[in-house]
Formats: structure tokens, C-alpha cells, sequence
């Protein structure tokens, strides 16, 4: 080999292994500051239950100037709303992914999809100041409801903020699905809604209950558009017509009280106790997704 392949080739070694170091440093470098984050929160969170005794933090009741810090309003409120946006987003964005993916033709499909994915990176702000003036109002007249700031005008926005990903992560499901599972479907008499319906979604449930998942952390995470539309009521959802009434979730809580509350007050401990509990729920939802799946994979691999 002559003396210029020769650098060539340790070039070539070196370029890869620098490349392979940045990729190893990075990657390091996003679990440590994801750790650094989960270490700060438990800092200023832990102490909130230790100022604060179980009984008054479990509560029912938030009104921090007289010392109450009950957050069962708050998650329930948040699990109103949240949940609530899944029943609507979910069906809504299974079928969407199903007919980009299955029903529309190639030029169609080129089209949907880009559109799909910009209607993501609307601001949240913008999607909340839609929300005091269409979809709040909406709700007030049609629905009879005493204010248009209630539980149900938020989920409604929520359930339009996760469409997106719902759709995108469903139709990339899909897409996965073999070509094969198809055919053999056709070939045995069965219809195409047939085909798509009792072979490729289930096929694909995996990688649906991962669209729902992210979905559900995209709806549980949302701060603004929420405290613009829900009211911000922290009252208990426990009557039936607790859609039709104000909320308050969790993350609208700590940001609209955390810019006033002085730093090392038992408020603002409370505000960051609330962001563990947050933490953990959403870690709960993540763990149970991949559970499923793992579950649904190793039923899969025995067989």
C-alpha cells in the first residue's frame, strides 16, 4: 500500500473514532443532565414532606396563604383532563395514522403526512388564546355549561395537541407491519377493512399503545394552553358533571404560583413536591407502556 493510502486509511480511523467518541460523550451527557434534573427536583421537593404532614398535603383543600396544600384537586384535575384527551385523541388518531397509511393513494400521502407533523409545532399559547375565544364559548352555549373554562375545553385542546404525535408514531406502527401479513390476509378471502382491521392493527397494537403513551406524557406535560382554558379552579372532579365545571391540573399550578412564591418557603417546596409527583406518575405511565410491550414481545418470541 503506498504512503498516501496508508494516511488515507488512518484518517479514515481516527475520523471514526472521533465520531465515535462524540456519539459516547453526547449520549452520557443527556443521561447525566437527566439525572442532574431528577436530583435537583428531589432537593427542593423532598423537603415539602417533611415541613408539610401527609394529611395536609394529600388533602383536599389548596389554599397555600392559609397553609393548606392539598394536591388531590390537582391530580385529579390533571387525570380529568388528561384522560379525557386520550378517549378523544386516541380513536381519532388510530384511524387518521390508518388511513394515511392504508387508505390514501402515494400523492395524498406525501401531502398528509408533512402537514401532519407541522400542526405539532404550533405554540401552545397560540392553541390556548384559540381556546378562550372559539372553543370556550362553544362549550358555554352549546353544552349549557355556567363558564366556557372547564375541564372538557381543555381536554379539547390536549386531545388536538397529541393528535400529532398519536398519528406520526401510529403510522409509523403501521408502516412496520410486513407486506406479507397483508397478502396472506387478501389471499384468504378477507375484504381490505377486514385485512386492516383484524391483521395489520393488531399486528401494530404494540407500537399503538406506544403512540397513546407519548400522547398521554404530551397531554400530562402541557402547562400553558391548560391554564388558559381549564379555569384553574382547584376544586374536587367528583360530580358528574365535573367536565362542564373549572379544574386545575398540576402543571398549571406550578407555573402560575412558582413566579410569586419566595425561594425556600414551604410553598415552594410544596410547588417542587408537586413536580415528584408528577415525575412518578408519568414514570408509572411510561413503565407500564413498556411493560406491555415487553410482554406482548416475549409472547411473540415463545410462540
Amino acid at each position: 500500500m503506498s504512503e498516501s493510502g496508508t494516511a488515507t486509511a488512518w484518517r479514515g480511523r481516527w475520523t471514526e473514532f472521533g465520531i465515535e467518541m462524540l456519539i459516547h460523550v453526547l449520549g452520557v451527557a443527556s443521561i447525566g443532565l437527566m439525572v442532574l434534573i431528577f436530583v435537583f427536583l428531589l432537593r427542593e421537593g423532598l423537603p415539602a414532606f417533611l415541613e408539610v404532614p401527609l394529611s395536609n398535603f394529600w388533602g383536599t383543600r389548596w389554599y397555600p396563604t392559609f397553609g393548606l396544600y392539598g394536591s388531590v384537586p390537582l391530580l385529579l384535575g390533571s387525570l380529568l383532563v388528561t384522560v379525557t384527551a386520550i378517549v378523544i385523541a386516541l380513536p381519532l388518531g388510530v384511524l387518521t395514522a390508518v388511513f394515511v397509511r392504508e387508505v390514501a393513494p402515494s400523492w395524498a400521502r406525501e401531502i398528509l403526512k408533512p402537514m401532519i407533523e407541522v400542526l405539532a409545532g404550533i405554540p401552545s399559547v397560540v392553541l390556548g388564546f384559540f381556546g378562550m375565544t372559539l372553543v370556550a364559548p362553544f362549550v358555554r352555549t352549546a353544552l349549557g355549561a355556567p363558564t366556557g373554562l372547564t375541564a372538557l375545553t381543555g381536554a379539547l385542546i390536549l386531545a388536538y395537541m397529541a393528535l400529532p404525535t398519536i398519528i406520526s408514531v401510529a403510522e409509523d406502527a403501521l408502516d412496520a407491519v410486513p407486506k406479507s401479513y397483508r397478502d396472506a390476509g387478501l389471499a384468504m378471502g378477507a375484504t381490505q377493512w377486514q385485512t386492516i382491521w383484524r391483521v395489520v392493527v393488531p399486528a401494530a397494537r404494540s407500537g399503538i399503545v406506544t403512540a397513546a403513551m407519548l400522547g398521554m406524557g404530551r397531554a400530562i406535560g402541557e402547562t400553558m394552553a391548560v391554564m388558559m382554558v381549564t379555569g384553574n379552579a382547584a376544586r374536587l372532579p367528583l360530580s358528574l358533571d365535573s367536565l362542564l365545571r373549572p379544574v386545575r391540573t398540576m402543571t398549571a399550578t406550578v407555573a402560575a404560583e412558582m413566579g410569586e412564591v419566595a425561594q425556600g418557603s414551604t410553598h415552594y417546596h410544596v410547588l417542587f413536591g408537586l413536580g415528584i409527583v408528577l415525575f412518578v406518575l408519568t414514570f408509572l405511565i411510561n413503565l407500564t407502556a413498556a411493560s406491555t410491550i415487553f410482554r406482548k414481545k416475549r409472547r411473540g418470541g415463545l410462540r
